[in-house]
């Protein structure tokens, strides 16, 4: 039996798509490279597949009337394996009346220097993963134009929440502290860094997938507080988890020693600018478009907290 929302990827983004789609009472079917996954709601089907693979796209797809790709390879294999990971998506969706949406983030812009990131700012990434990025939206939104699918695009920050755990704003922060010990950061605590909620991120993809004035575009999904400090926001954790806010800062210097002995480090060295300079998501124009809201954050926080002490 096909299922009509087919999630790939089955990551923290992939599963609070699922979540979401779930509590809508719509029929999902997820899919990764195992085929097997954790905490899986009994009515939903979990397969493995190929997606390097246009004809495994094309049968674990089929009849699906939304598709959501979240599905990425490991961060530091991005430049060879993600670019050949998305076209091969996309090409198993040709022609199949499917519409895709995409989850990017905002390495593309860029260095903007302080100024919010808009969706009309051009692709100005300087870094290997910002050129990656940049590639494959382009791409995506060409094929679209092309039509050849049906895509539209939804990009979020650094996200925190449940399974968000390899996220900046995961275990380096809330497991960290409520294990009684300093939150770790990259860069600056003292500049502004806009943070997604990762079931805001759901909800608001889903609603890219249900809306067809979001067709061909990207959009910025919404933030609360978007210009939240890293300090701030390990204010707000440790006040929830009745920790004390301590905070350790690493720099350039550290992280590539420390990148020398774990390869995810060593990749995060190059996107440091986001740290230590104001990055700044600005999410209005989904907001006013969609009439979506952001979860406040004390909230968020609140119940991304429980969910770390329910997964110790």
């Amino acid at each position: 039996m096909s299922a009509k929302y087919v999630v790939l990827g089955t990551g923290a983004i992939g599963r609070a798509i699922m979540a979401e789609l779930v509590q809508q009472d719509k029929s999902v079917r997820m899919v990764n490279r195992s085929g097997q996954m954790e905490e899986v709601p009994a009515r939903v089907k979990v397969i493995a597949a190929d997606l390097y693979d246009q004809e495994k796209v094309r049968e674990v797809t089929r009849g699906a009337e939304v598709v959501y790709q979240t599905a990425q390879p490991h961060y530091y294999e991005w430049p060879e394996k993600f670019p050949p990971l998305q076209k091969s998506i996309i090409e198993g969706l040709a022609g199949c009346g499917t519409k895709l949406v995409i989850v990017e983030n905002l390495y593309m812009y860029g260095e903007t220097d302080g100024k919010p990131l808009t969706e009309d700012l051009p692709h100005n990434a300087h870094t290997n993963k910002g050129k990656v990025r940049s590639e494959m939206s382009n791409a995506a939104l060409a094929a679209h134009q092309a039509g050849k699918v049906n895509v539209t695009i939804g990009r979020g920050s650094d996200y925190f929440g449940p399974w968000g755990t390899e996220s900046s704003a995961g275990n380096g922060i809330f497991r960290r502290l409520l294990a009684g010990k300093p939150a770790q950061v990259a860069g600056s605590t003292i500049m502004p860094h806009t943070v997604t909620y990762i079931p805001d991120f759901a909800k608001a993809l889903v609603l890219l997938g249900e809306r067809a004035e979001a067709d061909g575009r990207a959009w910025h999904v919404p933030n609360d507080l978007p210009q939240v400090t890293q300090g701030e926001f390990v204010q707000l954790v440790a006040e929830e988890s009745g920790q004390r806010p301590a905070v350790q800062a690493a720099g350039k210097l550290l992280l590539s020693i420390m990148g020398l002995f774990i390869p995810a480090l060593k990749e995060t060295v190059e996107m440091l600018y986001e740290f230590e300079q104001p990055f700044i998501v600005d999410s209005s124009k989904f907001e006013e478009t969609f009439g979506m809201k952001a979860t406040p954050m004390r909230e968020a926080i609140k119940a991304t907290v429980a969910w770390y002490r329910d997964h110790p």
